[in-house]
């Protein structure tokens, strides 16, 4: 398990499961912006990915870039939010 986690295995099923979550949500809860969920899922998504790059030992500028990306589409989620309210 701990190999499973370590070589980044884990963080690809991770990615697979909210590629899932991303076609399958809009009819599980039609209510629900599509802009926003997927907003919230691309943060969530890079996140994940600057994790895979550093437990893969790619290069950090990839991580850092994965990162920086996560932030515009976290801030993008909370001004849908915002709105919203």
């Amino acid at each position: 398990m701990a190999d499973w986690i370590a070589s980044g295995r884990a963080i690809d099923a991770i990615l697979v499961l909210l590629v899932l979550e991303a076609m399958v949500l809009p009819w599980l809860l039609p209510g629900v912006r599509r802009s926003a969920a997927l907003a919230n899922l691309a943060a969530g998504a890079f996140l994940m990915l600057a994790l895979r790059s550093a437990l893969a030992g790619w290069d950090w500028r990839l991580s850092a870039l994965f990162l920086a990306l996560s932030l515009p589409a976290h801030l993008f989620d909370l001004r849908i939010r915002a709105e919203s309210h």
